[in-house]
């Protein structure tokens, strides 16, 4: 067995994003693999998916201790999840390993990077507004224990089904793509709890998906150990350092390297990534700062921060 050490460094990169945010494994590591070390779309993929299904449940029991899962709701997420993730490993089984196949793959790689870095905005609007509740009395402080809400099955297991069949093809959607879903469906959910929620049923949901990459796709063991070998000792030292690191700029940070990754795998040229990239880092930080002074918070962090606690 051999083990790339410039893999493992990479690895342990993105496992200290994975561990100061709770997202980031499949939709960076994938494209990175892709991107950066040449691994076919489907390599990739099913590696990463084993990878994760060691580290997924180290986050989940922090958060089951916390009381911060709703469990009905994992229950009916990973009734849909479950078979949509070997589902989607099975598509892509049947798609074939040719140069079209992975073309595809690579596509909706994008596809599904551009709908997580989406996703990170649209937590980070959503943290605001809850914050802007609670400062204006409209909000009950945030609630300990586990959220109580009226469940939706039909509904949730069909989120669960799309969420599964994207993790199973593309190995990117277990934790900002469903969160988004599950933001939109119970709006009631906290910040903490949609995430608390999320990394749960991405346990059996990854297991799921690495099961079925092992027996169909084109899982390396050399590959997955140099990963591993990086990402865990990444992700332990991240979840220590999340409580000194500003959050906030790590989302935005991560958001933007989403973006870059996704751009480059929907093949955009070298110039429009470029060009792309510069407008978002102009003009994203005016939009957002507009959006904090409309919602009452001073336009910029640093300043919230003299004052009173600020989401960022």
């Amino acid at each position: 067995m051999s083990i790339d050490s410039l893999l493992a460094i990479a690895a342990f990169g993105i496992g200290i994003v994975v561990g100061l945010t709770g997202m980031g494994g499949g939709a960076l590591m994938t494209p990175v693999l892709v991107l950066f070390f040449n691994v076919p779309p489907l390599t990739a993929v099913s590696s990463d998916l084993v990878a994760s299904a060691v580290m997924k449940p180290v986050g989940s029991v922090v958060h089951l201790r916390r009381g911060t899962v709703h469990l009905g709701l994992v229950k009916w997420l990973c009734l849909g999840s479950i078979p949509g993730a070997f589902s989607g490993v099975l598509i892509a089984r049947a798609l074939g390993r040719g140069e079209e196949v992975q073309e595809v793959i690579r596509l909706a790689l994008g596809l599904a990077l551009l709908l997580a870095a989406a996703g990170l905005i649209v937590r980070a609007y959503i943290r605001l507004l809850e914050h802007a509740r609670v400062r204006d009395g409209r909000a009950a402080p945030l609630p300990q224990g586990p959220p109580r809400l009226g469940l939706r099955p039909l509904s949730t297991v069909a989120v669960g089904v799309l969420g599964g069949l994207v993790v199973g093809l593309t190995s990117v959607g277990s934790g900002s793509l469903i969160i988004i879903a599950l933001m939109a469906l119970y709006p009631a959910l906290t910040a903490n709890e949609l995430v608390g929620t999320d990394l749960v049923q991405a346990v059996p949901l990854v297991a799921s998906a690495a099961l079925g990459h092992i027996l169909f796709g084109d899982f390396q063991i050399d590959l997955t150990t140099s990963l591993l070998l990086g990402s865990i000792p990444g992700v332990w030292l991240g979840a220590h350092l999340s409580a000194r690191a500003p959050g906030g700029l790590v989302r935005r940070a991560l958001a933007f390297v989403l973006l870059a990754s996704a751009l480059k795998l929907l093949n955009f040229s070298n110039q429009a990534t470029a060009i792309i990239l510069a407008l978002v880092l102009v003009f994203a930080p005016i939009l957002w700062m507009m959006v904090r002074r409309h919602h009452g918070f001073p336009a910029l962090v640093q300043r919230a921060r003299r004052k009173t606690p600020h989401p960022t």
